[in-house]
């Protein structure tokens, strides 16, 4: 790779890894009934979606850049032990729910694409081979290699659901309208939920420690984190975009993993063997590539807490140190045993831990971005800034309130 590529990699490398982790089965399949449901009247909600996250990841962006320390170092040193035995379970219960839906996703597609024998098997067969293939790329590849590979992914993930939206020949005056907000007739909860599931949730906070790899510091990293995020969040809303634009030309009805291979077949009906083939494609550059991401962040979450539980500051050499490998090569295995499960049961452990992380990032950015004596005078956030994080805080609130109602009727 050339010394320009090289740079060029480095400049959007934490925006690759955003991206990349941000994008996976969850948002497929909420935006894709989405779509069929509710039809082009919800394509408004996806920008509101990446407002709200963009506003959350700059905030954490600007934590870091004006203090040196990344958010979890701030909750552990400067919020006290609550936040501490509220992160950690959450940490082991996301890194268990997450790491088996993504197993489950990657066997879902390969099996679509590369039948091995009975859905069933291949299924196990291929979710077990990515997440042991996951595990050797970040095992010897690390942060460097990482980068490389997912460039890559994204590339095919956004390329083939962008041309798959785009043969089925959308209503573009409607495509337009669908940006004016309203609430649907079928009701507000795919509103509510693609607001919530778009742009990832666990990234936001492991965004911090991929800006960290690459020595950003200062106002000057802190613009350099802001065209990150404006990249990474303009590729995940037209990637959300589309897929509501496609769930809403096909009809599907199911849950779980398996209603990408039902979203597949209609396009099927619709394009060909070669629009269902694209769509696949993407669908599994989307949940690899999600995996990848995952598989480098969750480990390096769980390391840093534990160095900066022991009170030695923020951990170095990571990715080389045995906590970490010892976290990656059980979350790459361990989950596995959960592929044979029903996806409703990963789906309700996986809202109840989702409902409670963004309301906790936006409370906490609050607090924190807006004590000068923590961040100084010109990293305050302004009123604009707070009034989106106090927006957060409300939605988040109320939806994770009314999921976990939902789920645990």
């Amino acid at each position: 790779m050339t010394q320009a590529a090289q740079r060029g990699l480095a400049a959007i490398g934490p925006a690759i890894l955003l991206t990349a982790t941000s994008v996976g089965a969850g948002d497929i399949l909420t935006g894709s009934l989405a779509g069929a449901e509710a039809g082009l009247a919800v394509l408004w909600a996806v920008p509101a979606g990446i407002t709200l996250k963009w506003t959350l990841t700059e905030g954490i962006a600007r934590w870091q850049m004006a203090t040196g320390t990344t958010l979890l170092e701030g909750w552990v040193t400067r919020l006290g032990g609550w936040i501490q035995w509220v992160f950690f379970p959450y940490l082991l219960l996301f890194t268990l729910v997450t790491s088996g839906m993504l197993a489950s996703a990657c066997g879902v597609a390969g099996a679509a694409l590369i039948p091995l024998s009975d859905l069933q098997t291949s299924r196990m067969i291929w979710a077990a081979a990515h997440s042991l293939t996951a595990l050797v790329l970040i095992w010897f590849g690390g942060y460097a290699l990482l980068k490389r590979v997912l460039a890559v992914c994204v590339g095919a993930m956004f390329f083939t659901v962008l041309v798959t939206a785009l043969l089925l020949t959308p209503d573009w005056s409607a495509v337009a309208r669908g940006f004016v907000p309203s609430l649907p007739a079928s009701g507000t909860g795919w509103v509510v939920g693609l607001i919530g599931a778009i742009g990832g949730t666990m990234a936001l906070i492991s965004y911090g420690y991929w800006i960290r790899e690459e020595g950003r510091t200062g106002h000057e990293g802190l613009r350099a984190c802001r065209w990150d995020l404006m990249l990474s969040y303009a590729v995940i809303g037209v990637f959300g975009v589309a897929v509501v634009i496609i769930g809403s030309r096909v009809q599907v009805r199911g849950q779980g993993t398996a209603l990408a291979l039902l979203l597949a077949d209609q396009l099927g009906l619709s394009l060909g063997p070669i629009g269902r083939s694209l769509f696949l494609t993407g669908f599994w550059a989307a949940v690899f590539s999600a995996m990848l991401g995952v598989w480098q962040s969750l480990p390096y979450l769980f390391t840093d807490f534990l160095s900066l539980r022991r009170g030695a500051g923020a951990a170095s050499g990571v990715e080389r140190s045995r906590p970490y490998r010892l976290y990656l090569a059980a979350m790459a295995t361990i989950p596995l045993l959960l592929v044979r499960w029903p996806v409703e049961k990963l789906q309700l452990a996986f809202g109840l831990t989702g409902a409670m992380l963004l309301p906790l990032l936006a409370l906490t950015l609050l607090i924190m971005n807006n004590r000068e004596a923590w961040v100084g005078r010109e990293f305050r956030a302004g009123l604009g800034l707070n009034c989106v994080l106090g927006a957060a805080l409300l939605f988040f609130t109320l939806v994770g309130g009314r999921e976990i109602a939902q789920l645990l009727r």
